[in-house]
This record gives structure tokens, C-alpha cells and sequence, in this order.
């Protein structure tokens, strides 16, 4: 068993390509094994963690019938332990987290691989965390050349990667509407239920994020770009009832349209759950809405997450029937499209195999220059989509108007 500090070094001589950092969670065993069998033979990966008889215990599990993994390397580092994610993030060219929530256990590997130029991918769906990121780290990322890209799971990619393929299909230059429609059959695990409790209750501290974050991110000028929160309506083209969104997924999708001049001069996107029946729309709106009044008192959000704690899941054959759809409706320019994006499992396997491509994409593919707090289509953009296409993902152009 090594530590990061015995092998770290210079950008150029760093040991590791990709580090997997929280390998023993739910979702991390789900991206190990699909590191394991899809990281190209010449990827020089890792697995990280702060408990080393589960790293040895993991890796076993993947040497079975991959004996070439039998030495893969494992990395001790502890989110309460600075120095051991400093030594982390300088001994690899990316680093992917799946420990969260972020916001309690996020910062300081972020911070690490601001400082050392190394590119970090996550699966937060927290705008807490995320606007705290840029406030925190987004300067010295740039310094440094770090690409710090968030939400490279379901939350968010086939949402801005969907908006982007969309928005490629429609004239250039000329004002854009986007709505995108989400639809899923799944279960969820403990960690994705914690994050989502933990942001329900951190509703004051997620606007005072944001509000720091507007006093730092510069006004875009000449341009613009929004998403702002729509109405509950039914919606024709897709012919489900339509209830808006307020999740982190719009936020991206509107900065990766600040940056992208492809997004053209006015851009708007909307952000909607897609439900058959109306009696599905008010009782998915009751459920929502005693959540979160639920993670509103402490002793009643502890309750919740003791009854479900992280580091379980659905089955495999619950997940072997899970699906997800996001359909979009773009029009511009007297063009209207109708495209989606679609997969299997979208919280685990799906995130996984997102997350892991993000990785392999940072570290192997020719991609524009970036840095900083940056967005999947404006870091990884078209290769990224190609990545997704080659594993099963489909980006499909339904109609055309």
C-alpha cells in the first residue's frame, strides 16, 4: 500500500493518469469496474481511499478474471487529512471523486488540485458547493491550468451535452429556446438521498452561495444567456404534463452558454420533469415538497439518512431496468428540432460510465483550451458526446422542423 506523497512529482512525471478518489462507495465500485474494463491498456490508474483493507478488498474483486489488475495500485487519502489530498492531486494528471455530499467533504480536494494543476471531475448535483468552488478555487485553477468540471454524471451531462448536440442543429447566430424534458425509471442509493437531503436543508446558505458568486463571475457583455425557472404546463410535443426543474442541471447548461458563442446572441433554456397523468404531477410535487420541509429539522433529516445511509444501492437487476430519457425541443431561426438522450440506469451505472469517460476524456483526448471552473460541453464538448455514443449512450435527432 502507497501513499500519494511516495510517487508524487512534477506535472510531467506524474505517475497516475486517473486516480479514482471514494473507489469503495456505491458509485465507486460501479466506476472502478468500469475503469477496469474499458480504461485503455496504456491508462495508468489508481484507486484512492481512506480505508486500505477495503481498497484491497476491491481490487481482489477486479482481478477476478482481469489478473492484470492484481497490482493495480491503491492510494491512501482522507478528506479530513489535507496533506494526503494535497499528495493525491499532485501524483495524477485527474482525479475523479465520487464522495459527497460535497459540500461536507468536497472542498479540500478541490483546493488540492487548484494548486497543483490537476484536472478534478465529480458527481455533485449541490449549487452550494459548485458557486463555493468558483468563489474558492476558480482563480487559482486558471493559474495553474486545472479544469475543475462538476456534475460529469447524471447530474448534469445528458442535459448540457442534449442542449449543446441541440443547439448544433439549429441555425448559428440567431436567438435560441431549448426546453428539455426528463424522464426516469430508477432507484436512487444512500448518497445520492444524503445530497439531496443535504441541499434541501441548506436553502439559505445555497442562495448566500450564490450571491458571493455573482460578486466574483464576470457580467457576460454583447450576449446573453438564462434559464430561468418555467411554469407547470402540458406539453404537446412530448405529450406529458411538465413541472420545472430547480435543480443545479439548468444552472450548467446556461454557463455552458455563456461561454459558447455557438449558443448564439439570446439564449434560453427550461428545465422540466416529464409525467405522464396529472395525478402523477401533483403527487410528484407533494412528495418533493415534503422532503423538503422534512430536511428542514435536523432531527428528522438524520432520521432519514440512518434508515438509508450511503454506501448501498439498487440491485443489479433493478438497475438492468432502470432507464432514463431527456428530450428536447429547440427552435431558432425559424428551425425547430425535437432530439434526446438516452440510456440505461441513469443514477449508477449510467453515472458511472459518465464519470469515468470524463476522466479518460480529460486525460487522453485532443480538447480546447480550458481552465478554471469549467462546464462538460465547454471542456469536453463533441468528444465527449463521441465517448458516450461508443458506450451505448444514444444523442438522436427525432425530428426536424
Amino acid at each position: 500500500m502507497e501513499t500519494a506523497a511516495d510517487l508524487a512529482g512534477g506535472a510531467g512525471t506524474r505517475p497516475y493518469d486517473v486516480v479514482l478518489f471514494g473507489a469503495t462507495g456505491f458509485v465507486g465500485e460501479l466506476t472502478a469496474e468500469y475503469l477496469a474494463d474499458h480504461a485503455p491498456a496504456w491508462c495508468r490508474w489508481a484507486l484512492a481511499g481512506r480505508a486500505p483493507d477495503r481498497l484491497r478488498a476491491l481490487r481482489d474483486r477486479l482481478a477476478v478474471g482481469r489478473p492484470h489488475l492484481a497490482e493495480l495500485p491503491l492510494l491512501v487519502a482522507d478528506c479530513a487529512d489535507p496533506e494526503s489530498l494535497r499528495e493525491l492531486a499532485g501524483s495524477t494528471r485527474v482525479v475523479a471523486t465520487t464522495v459527497g455530499p460535497y459540500v461536507r467533504y468536497g472542498d479540500g480536494l478541490v483546493a488540492a488540485c487548484a494548486e497543483a494543476g490537476t484536472d478534478c471531475v465529480d458527481l455533485t448535483g449541490e449549487p452550494e458547493f459548485v458557486d463555493l468552488t468558483y468563489v474558492r478555487h476558480d482563480a487559482r485553477a486558471r493559474e495553474t491550468g486545472a479544469r475543475l468540471v462538476h456534475a460529469c454524471g447524471f447530474d448534469s451531462v445528458p442535459h448540457d451535452l442534449g442542449v449543446l448536440f441541440t443547439v448544433q442543429q439549429l441555425p448559428e447566430g440567431v436567438p435560441l429556446r431549448v426546453d428539455g424534458f426528463v424522464r426516469a425509471g430508477a432507484a436512487f442509493s444512500g448518497g445520492t438521498f444524503a445530497s439531496a437531503l443535504t441541499s434541501f436543508g441548506r436553502g439559505r446558505e445555497i442562495l448566500r452561495a450564490a450571491r458571493q458568486r455573482r460578486l466574483y463571475e464576470p457580467r457576460l457583455v454583447g450576449r446573453r444567456a438564462r434559464a430561468p425557472l418555467g411554469g407547470p404546463r402540458f406539453s404537446p410535443e412530448t405529450g406529458t404534463w411538465a413541472l420545472p426543474l430547480p435543480t443545479l442541471d439548468p444552472q450548467v447548461v446556461a454557463r455552458s452558454a455563456r461561454a459558447l458563442d455557438r449558443y448564439g446572441p439570446d439564449f434560453r433554456y427550461r428545465h422540466y420533469a416529464s409525467v405522464k397523468t396529472l395525478p402523477m404531477a401533483l403527487g410528484g410535487t407533494a412528495f418533493v415538497g415534503a422532503g423538503v420541509t422534512a430536511a428542514q429539522l435536523p432531527l428528522v433529516r438524520d432520521w432519514l439518512m440512518d434508515r438509508y445511509p450511503g454506501g448501498k444501492g439498487p440491485s443489479a437487476e433493478r438497475r438492468a431496468r432502470s432507464w432514463f430519457s431527456v428530450r428536447f425541443v429547440g427552435e431558432g431561426g425559424g428551425r425547430r428540432v425535437l432530439t434526446e438522450v438516452s440510456g440505461g440506469d441513469p443514477g449508477y451505472d449510467e453515472t458511472a460510465k459518465m464519470l469515468a469517460e470524463s476522466a479518460l476524456c480529460l486525460a487522453f483526448d485532443p480538447l480546447p483550451r480550458t481552465a478554471g471552473q469549467v462546464t462538460t460541453a465547454t471542456a469536453m464538448g463533441d468528444a465527449l458526446i463521441a465517448r458516450l455514443r461508443a458506450t451505448g449512450i444514444r444523442f438522436r435527432v427525432a425530428h426536424r422542423g
